[in-house]
């Protein structure tokens, strides 16, 4: 098997010697530099009677996410793609023979850092296979990169539609839903409801802006007697919520669309429940009902909106007891959806190399296209047309239960029946 022994850059010396690299103790071995947000990968979590040893030279993995800009949503994640690494090591790690390393980096939440970073993976770590973001327009840049330097990308986290149809390219897959599937599922509900006249409000960077571009397509394809009577765009993290708030509630429409996230969201239910704004409305929210966003609000949670998200501790089907069951055993904490994501993806990551036989990008690539791997929520297939995942997401209403924010009358909607056909997203996709 061909494959490129790390070079490692005077920073990581520390973290990867070479004993490291040959561990096959207990222990599972992490480290954090200041600045860089480097992690150390985990060691197998290996049985004493019978531990791991690996004869081939490790794989790679560049991990690359907005650790300290959204660390609600990016710690629970990479404590996921921490229990996936050691139990892929515990099983005899990747190809039979590898031991699976990652080397985490921080973007900071900037495109340009994001690049230098996998530039710096790729040229110094001697990664195998980039992985992870959580910002669209971050995705995007890492995905160009990804094509020019044909490296293989598994997105973990960004929803832009354009990471696999527009932008697609062939080193580039994407786990989560995407803006469109979310959409989708929630125009479903929003058609149902008597309300004409919408508000929407979403941070003005590529992912709110497709969200509200594609909601409001479907919706209008579903109910042609809707009307957008009014539009708010606050910049990402920097919601003012006084003026948006008295913006909206000046439109007087029926309903609202709403696509904040993280502290925005908090204070726009805040602000809004504190003004009047949501009385006698119905509120359409993307990701509200994840825990990372919901939970911390606690008994100032929104109560009746339409939303995605994971009601953790309410699905009770064999794959995800047991997710649920060694996550909370390892870092003594509930899952979140971001645990799920980046559990899920670095599952794929192992599955892709070991189904390749390789370390080598293109034969990664091949077999990360059509395949179907088990996940928490069941599983979940790379479609070769787009390499869009088919995870789905859950979709219900808010509620405050025991004090803290959680769905109800929840469905789980199946990813793959909110994906166009594969003759359609073929030609939104650039030729190869």
């Amino acid at each position: 098997m061909k494959h490129r022994r790390p070079t490692a850059s005077p920073l990581a010396k520390p973290l990867f010697p070479a004993a490291l690299f040959a561990a096959v103790s207990f222990a599972t071995v992490t480290a954090t530099l200041a600045g860089i947000g480097m992690t150390a990968a985990p060691a197998a979590a290996q049985s004493a009677k019978e531990p791991a040893t690996f004869s081939g030279a490790p794989v790679r993995v560049g991990e690359i996410n907005s650790y300290t800009g959204l660390p609600a949503f990016t710690v629970p994640y990479r404590q996921g793609w921490q229990l996936a690494l050691e139990e892929i090591n515990a099983q005899g790690g990747v190809i039979g023979c590898c031991e699976l390393q990652v080397v985490s980096r921080d973007d900071a939440g900037k495109p340009d850092d994001a690049v230098r970073v996998a530039q710096e993976l790729v040229t110094n770590e001697a990664v195998d296979v980039l992985a992870g973001t959580y910002f669209s327009h971050i995705g995007l840049a890492v995905a160009d990169f990804a094509a020019r330097n044909k490296m293989p990308f598994v997105a973990a986290e960004p929803l832009t539609d354009a990471i696999t149809w527009s932008k697609g390219n062939r080193y580039t897959f994407r786990l989560r839903p995407s803006t469109h599937m979310q959409a989708a599922m929630l125009v479903e509900e929003a058609a149902k409801l008597p309300a004409k006249r919408w508000a929407t409000v979403a941070p003005n960077y590529e992912y709110g802006q497709s969200a509200v571009a594609v909601f409001k397509q479907l919706l209008k394809e579903k109910r042609p007697d809707v009307e957008f009577v009014a539009e708010q765009w606050p910049a990402q993290g920097k919601l003012e919520a006084g003026p948006t708030v008295q913006a909206l509630a000046a439109a007087n429409p029926e309903a609202i669309f709403n696509v904040t996230f993280g502290a925005d969201l908090a204070k726009l239910v805040r602000e809004g429940e504190g003004r009047g704004l949501f009385r006698n409305r119905q509120v359409v929210s993307l990701l509200t009902g994840e825990p990372e966003y919901l939970e911390p609000m606690k008994d100032e949670a929104p109560e009746g909106w339409i939303v995605t998200g994971y009601p953790w501790d309410q699905i009770d089907t064999p794959a995800h007891n047991a997710f649920v069951a060694a996550y909370t055993a390892r870092f003594k904490d509930s899952p979140k959806l971001g645990s799920v994501v980046g559990y899920t993806t670095m599952k794929a990551i192992g599955a892709a190399i070991t189904k390749a036989k390789s370390a080598d990008a293109e034969p990664i690539v091949d077999a990360l296209a059509g395949l179907t791997i088990d996940s928490p929520f069941g599983p979940v297939t790379f479609r070769a047309s787009d390499h869009q995942a088919t995870m789905g997401a859950y979709v219900g209403v808010t509620t405050v239960k025991d004090g803290r924010g959680t769905m109800k009358d929840w469905r789980y909607a199946d990813g793959a029946n909110y994906l166009p056909p594969d003759d359609v997203v073929r030609k939104m996709r650039p030729a190869e």
